[in-house]
């Protein structure tokens, strides 16, 4: 396999327009430490501990990731104590995800950092960028929720299920839809 470009690699979590395809070994290694995972037995804690160890940039403990899970690097990955994430979760993490402590992320919830230009013609170079996304402390998000690039919902937050979150959410409300809303401020 061939070495990874870490010029790219630094572009690519930095923000800037990066070549996708000088990154193919790091996205191949994720995919199949992922394909290990998925295949593990649900009964063998320690074996999957240790795979998500190997395959995140950081995990606190007590954390709980049901499969499937799918990733592009997962070393731009960090998952805080105590952090649940449901069957059937994605993380295309081209750039940093951080989920806080006691984050509960409902079964096919999605997390895209990618960012594709909208002109044609740019499109057609093959390049793009990514921007982070950040989950604080005590988040909730429903099933099939997706988090879009240079998100952050703030501590307490609860997202309903299906929502698509575009924009940041303050700490402490709850807000659903596509685009996602404040539809409540919770004491």
């Amino acid at each position: 396999m061939a070495p990874m470009d870490e010029v790219e690699y630094q572009k690519m979590i930095t923000g800037a327009w990066y070549a996708p395809e000088r990154l193919a070994p790091e996205r191949l290694k994720a995919q199949c430490l992922c394909a290990q995972y998925n295949a593990l037995p649900p009964d063998d804690t320690a074996g999957r501990r240790a795979l998500l160890r190997t395959l995140l940039g950081a995990m606190g403990e007590n954390v709980c990731v049901e499969q499937p899970f799918r990733c592009d690097y997962g070393r731009n990955i960090s998952l805080g104590a105590r952090t649940f994430l449901n069957y059937g979760c994605t993380f295309l993490d081209c750039a940093p995800i951080t989920l806080g402590e006691h984050v509960l992320c409902g079964p096919n919830c999605s997390f895209y950092t990618a960012i594709h230009p909208i002109d044609p013609a740019e499109r057609l170079t093959d390049r793009e960028r990514a921007a982070p996304i950040v989950l604080e402390d005590n988040v909730w998000l429903g099933g099939n929720v997706t988090v879009l690039p240079g998100v952050t919902i703030g501590a307490n937050t609860v997202v309903g299920a299906g929502s698509v979150v575009t924009r940041d959410l303050p700490p402490n409300v709850v807000a659903a839809g596509n685009p996602a809303r404040i539809l409540r401020h919770l004491p």
